[in-house]
């Protein structure tokens, strides 16, 4: 299971700190999902060996609309591995269910954002993982957190009718806000999931790196396809 996390400059906490805390609570990885304006600066491999975490680069895009953000996905798809949009408005929801290269959309029931059956057939038809950001659940009081237990109950409902693919966190930006799988499970009954499907969440950002990480590979074609010598078959 991986938490994805914001580290400083775009957080409190480092990617180190990040990892020593996730091992604590035992994540198996982390990702890197600091805003385009806001990039982490770490040693990746010194930080798992360290920690033994794995650390994966990801980036959060953050745009005004549509087009910069179409722009941003053309800049940095190739340079990291797990690539989000900052969701929260009904345009830029619409773009990242619709775009084959972005892996997550991040918080999209917060501000003014929204996901109905269209949005959701979208994202299960382009393989866009929908976030459930328990973060608010955590963190909220009052009519807040009413609220987002209210938006999550939705979402989860969409994302089951129509299959669509998720992952979970707690939009961390600080250590201190981390909190163990068997916790974020509590959280997710109350939704309505059951305890292994947010597990599987969990575990969906790891899922999203290693595959991605095969498609940075200089031996990838296409999925199933890759090159490379073969040797005949003498028979």
């Amino acid at each position: 299971m991986y938490e994805a996390v914001h580290a400083h400059p775009d957080g409190d906490a480092t990617v180190s700190r990040y990892a020593h805390t996730a091992a604590s609570y035992g994540y198996d990885g982390v990702v890197v999902r600091n805003h385009g304006d806001a990039r982490a600066d770490f040693d990746a491999d010194a930080v798992a060996e360290a920690t033994g975490v794995d650390v994966v680069r990801g980036l959060e895009i953050r745009a005004d609309g549509p087009s910069q953000a179409s722009g941003y996905v053309g800049n940095y798809r190739r340079q990291y591995t797990v690539l989000l949009v900052d969701g929260g408005t009904k345009a830029l929801n619409r773009f990242a269910v619709e775009q084959e290269r972005i892996d997550v959309l991040a918080h999209p029931m917060a501000g003014d954002g929204d996901v109905n059956h269209v949005l959701a057939k979208a994202a299960a038809t382009n393989g866009v993982r929908l976030e459930f950001d328990l973060g608010r659940v955590c963190r909220l009081t009052g009519g807040g957190r009413v609220q987002a237990f209210q938006d999550l109950r939705k979402l989860r409902e969409l994302v089951e009718q129509y299959d669509v693919p998720y992952v979970v966190s707690v939009d961390p930006t600080s250590h201190l806000h981390l909190r163990a799988p068997r916790e974020l499970a509590a959280v997710g009954e109350v939704v309505g999931f059951t305890a292994d499907a947010i597990r599987e969440g969990l575990a969906e950002w790891g899922h999203l790196a290693e595959r991605n990480r095969e498609r940075q590979s200089d031996s990838f074609i296409e999925p199933g396809v890759r090159s490379g010598r073969y040797e005949e078959d003498d028979t």
